[in-house]
């Protein structure tokens, strides 16, 4: 690469005048590396042109750089133009879809409430005839246990008439087995005194038959 192509190059990528007169001093001092014979042969008058020719084309170069960055930023600002439009295009595009998805999120949301306060009426609905057949139920229980206790009542009452009677046939019973064991009794203890005096009339009976008997 020539040093004029690379001096053109960075000169093109410089931002700055001091910078710029850095690389040509520089490129001036590769030249001089270059030809080291140079400064014997050019005068003064040389050096003077090359110099002038040097800025002349630095300032054709700079001219060339200030066009190309207009140019460069012409085209940018119309590209970001074109960008900002495109992006605020579908930002628009994206803001009406948000519109319509709130909407849509709004009318859905209006539905579950709706459904809501339609669920909650027949739960309350359904509650209180809950509610209703339980007191119905409650009724029919109380009617049933007072039923069940009347019932009861009879049947104790009538059992409490059938212990007493009960109770007075076995008190009967028991005085006519008492009379029947008094009787048994007396006739027992008048079969013992006879029977005992029967005895005791054979016994007497036997010593007076062994006393009458003849000594031997």
């Amino acid at each position: 690469m020539s040093v004029a192509l690379r001096l053109y190059e960075q000169l093109t990528e410089a931002g700055e005048d001091k910078t710029r007169a850095k690389l040509i001093a520089e490129a001036f001092e590769q030249v001089e590396e270059r030809y080291p014979n140079l400064k014997d042969i050019a005068t003064q008058g040389h050096v003077r042109e090359s110099e002038l020719r040097l800025q002349k084309e630095i300032k054709e170069v700079e001219g060339r750089l200030q066009k190309e960055i207009r140019e460069v930023e012409g085209r940018l600002q119309t590209e970001i133009r074109e960008v900002e439009g495109r992006l605020q295009k579908e930002i628009r595009g994206i803001d009406i879809k948000i519109v319509e998805l709130e909407g849509r999120l709004q009318k859905q949301i209006k539905e579950i409430d709706i459904k809501i306060v339609e669920l909650e009426g027949r739960l309350q609905k359904e509650i209180k005839g809950i509610d209703f057949k339980i007191v119905e139920l409650e009724g029919k229980l109380q009617k049933e246990i007072m039923e069940v206790e009347g019932r009861l009542q009879k049947e104790i009452k009538a059992l409490e008439i059938k212990l007493i009677e009960t109770e007075g046939r076995l008190q009967n019973q028991i005085k006519d087995v008492e009379v029947r064991l008094v009787t048994a009794i007396h006739r027992q203890t008048y079969w013992v005194i006879g029977s005992v005096g029967t005895i005791i009339g054979f016994i007497r009976l036997l010593d007076w038959f062994l006393a009458s008997l003849p000594k031997l």
